[in-house]
């Protein structure tokens, strides 16, 4: 009998639930994805993605949560990425991850047909002027490597020469660019939908970011005023198509899609989140239960996952 157990014992998965400093102190949810694999018959250790010491190779299985200090060396971070997908399953796996890295994903999502926000893309070096930051309801300067709104700011309309600054710092620092038009309708919330194993789980609606026009602040509470939220089909159909128009979308274990309403009232998509995402486990109180299902199932090889349907 005792040795039974402690044959069950070796057989359970090793799962690294890979984190970091700052994902440690910050990240809410971790306790609960420990929790649910644990009670799904798993053994969840938290890792620390730049810790050397880790012996990646004596884990099952490698699943991202918070890994957030990833945008200040993401170089660094696609090495790691790479490297532990040599010793053991990662998820998301390592081209996803690298996919997903730069915000210029957007570009190829319209390409396929996705509703995205208008998004354009300025190199180091490449010519631009105010005119180019124009836009009659303001536009928004971001990095095409950044997470939380960092080194992100709103401009509001007539304030081009304050955006071209703004871009023209980042250029300067060998940073591409990304300009959109910022979208009004925003303010009535946005939209994150969270999908497992390709399954629609749940939703929230947050307040919005970049409340203050003209001011970087990477202090900024990334996800203010979170809430339950039901999303219209054309929602998940939007966030849907966005997902199937990945690389290699087939297979992600986690996924979560911002949506905006666009001043038609069109659900278009912010960013496709599929390296760190927050899941907002905390506001359905199953959705840690799925996850822990979800990647169970990538462990054992299953493609059958028995959501727990909404109610």
């Amino acid at each position: 009998m005792v040795g039974a157990l402690l044959g069950e014992r070796v057989n359970r998965a090793k799962v690294a639930v890979v984190s970091s400093g700052i994902g440690v102190e910050h990240d809410g949810d971790l306790p609960f994805v420990v929790e649910a694999l644990r009670a799904y018959d798993m053994d969840a250790e938290i890792a620390i993605w730049d810790d050397g010491a880790v012996a990646w190779e004596r884990f099952d299985l490698a699943v991202i949560r918070s890994a957030w200090d990833y945008v200040l060396r993401p170089g660094e971070f696609l090495a790691w990425a790479e490297a532990t997908a040599r010793v053991t399953r990662l998820w998301n796996p390592a081209p996803v991850v690298r996919w997903n890295s730069d915000k210029r994903y957007l570009v190829e999502l319209a390409r396929h047909g996705v509703p995205v926000v208008p998004t354009r893309v300025v190199e180091p070096g490449q010519e631009c002027g105010a005119a180019d930051f124009a836009a009659a309801g303001g536009v928004v300067v971001k990095p095409t490597v950044s997470g939380g709104a960092r080194d992100t700011a709103r401009y509001e309309p007539g304030r081009d020469a304050d955006a071209l600054r703004h871009a023209r710092m980042l250029l300067g620092e060998g940073r591409a660019v990304i300009v959109q038009p910022y979208l009004r309708r925003v303010e009535e919330g946005e939209r994150a939908l969270i999908f497992f194993s390709g399954e629609f789980s749940h939703a929230i609606l947050k307040g919005p970011v970049l409340t203050e026009a003209g001011v970087i602040d990477n202090s900024r509470d990334a996800h203010p005023g979170v809430t339950q939220y039901r999303p219209a089909e054309a929602e998940i159909r939007t966030a849907r198509a966005a997902l199937a128009a990945v690389p290699g979308g087939d297979a992600l274990l986690f996924a979560r899609v911002d949506l905006a309403l666009d001043d038609a009232g069109n659900p278009v998509v912010m960013e496709v989140e599929l390296i760190e995402p927050n899941l907002f486990l905390q506001s359905d109180p199953r959705a840690a239960r799925r996850f822990a299902e979800c990647v169970g199932a990538q462990r054992t090889g299953s493609s059958s996952i028995s959501m727990v349907p909404l109610g």
